[in-house]
């Protein structure tokens, strides 16, 4: 049965290898859980730093249930990691606080890029597909709260 519900998807250009695969994963996943193609939006942003701006423009224009965040921080030499890590987190979290919505965090934070890959492809699970079950399992948790069906 096809759902009428709008997702978005913003995914990373950054380490494309892997955030391609992530989103596929996510859209494919979408598709088998009954979303209509045509209520899938995907965003693309040069890096994941760009994410929760890409997050909040959606979220303000108020035409989706849930947005899916995808990228790929891989751990280099300096502290650079850290902070992209922090703010591309914590940006995620105050739009979804924000504007009541679901924000899933699907951005892989990993020490190499093996093992980002690993999470993309399956090999290790696949985290496009995961982020893609968590925005479906919270629009519909909001639904059944709001309906006051929640004991």
């Amino acid at each position: 049965m096809k759902t009428t519900q709008q997702y978005a998807i913003v995914v990373s250009e950054f380490n494309s290898k892997i955030t391609h695969a992530l989103q596929e994963g996510a859209y494919n996943r979408l598709i088998e859980r009954g979303v209509d193609k045509n209520n899938i939006m995907i965003v693309k942003v040069p890096g994941a730093i760009e994410i929760p701006l890409a997050t909040l423009w959606l979220a303000q224009s108020k035409k989706y249930q849930a947005i899916i965040c995808l990228g790929a921080v891989i751990r280099g030499e300096t502290n650079h990691y850290n902070y992209v890590c922090d703010q591309v987190s914590t940006g995620c979290q105050t739009i979804m606080l924000q504007y009541n919505m679901p924000v899933i965090f699907g951005v892989l934070t990993t020490d190499t890029f093996q093992q980002a890959l690993d999470r993309a492809t399956g090999t290790k699970g696949h985290k496009g597909q995961y982020a893609a079950d968590a925005a479906i399992q919270m629009v519909k948790l909001r639904e059944t709260i709001c309906a006051g069906a929640v004991s």
